[in-house]
């Protein structure tokens, strides 16, 4: 796969069958992670896999909740935002990534895959992030969607540690967690604002030097 093919189409895709992804993508996924850098190569890494339907319907609650609290608190102005004008484009990129954060709270138990990301005493996951961005990239190359949450890991640290085992005394942070499956949809390049418009150059609020009014890929 070209690589501009892989960065312009590896966006969340939470909607994935229940199959299985076989253990020599899940190896080469992992063989990518850990060739990313990390701050002064000290690999303060660990990545857990959990494909045990016991494992996933432990966690399921405990995202499910996470997800709640989500929807009441940080994103509670958005939200009502976009109720009150529901037909405006931003109402309905906001209700689009609701029901689709939605459907993976619902099928958390059905998802084939998650790769849960740690790092040893980083509280900002900038150990471990590049990392986990390798991972999901390979994964794109099989064609295995993947999407990023660390939500859980902040509302519900203990929990997660308890069903995960992870020692509670290793000063781990569960940076992240990534769900992977063979997504149910195309895949596509992700709308997004364009990057000269949140984009600086020397200094803050200068302009980057170019304009991209649609995406430089295909």
């Amino acid at each position: 796969m070209d690589l501009l093919e892989a960065l312009y189409t590896t966006r969340a895709m939470r909607r994935v069958r229940p199959d299985a992804i076989p253990l020599d993508v899940q190896a080469q996924i992992l063989d990518a992670a850990v060739r990313a850098p990390s701050a002064g190569n000290q690999q303060n890494w660990r990545f857990l896999l959990v494909d045990d339907p016991s494992v996933k319907a432990a966690l399921a609650p405990l995202y499910r909740d996470s997800i709640n609290q989500l929807w009441s608190t940080f994103y509670r102005d958005r939200i009502a935002a976009a109720q009150a004008d529901p037909e405006a484009p931003e109402s309905l990129a906001t209700f689009r990534m609701q029901r689709s954060v939605d459907h993976l709270a619902d099928h958390f138990a059905d998802t084939p895959l998650y790769l849960f990301g740690f790092a040893q005493g980083d509280n900002t996951g900038s150990s471990v992030f590049p990392a986990v961005w390798s991972a999901m990239l390979a994964a794109r190359a099989h064609g295995v969607g993947s999407a990023l949450t660390s939500i859980m890991g902040m509302l519900h640290r203990d929990e997660v540690f308890e069903v995960l085992g992870v020692p509670t005394d290793g000063g781990w942070v569960n940076s992240c967690c990534v769900s992977f499956g063979y997504p149910i949809g195309p895949w596509r390049v992700a709308e997004r604002q364009p990057a000269h418009e949140v984009s600086y150059r020397n200094r803050w609020g200068a302009p980057a030097g170019f304009e991209i009014p649609k995406p430089l890929w295909p």
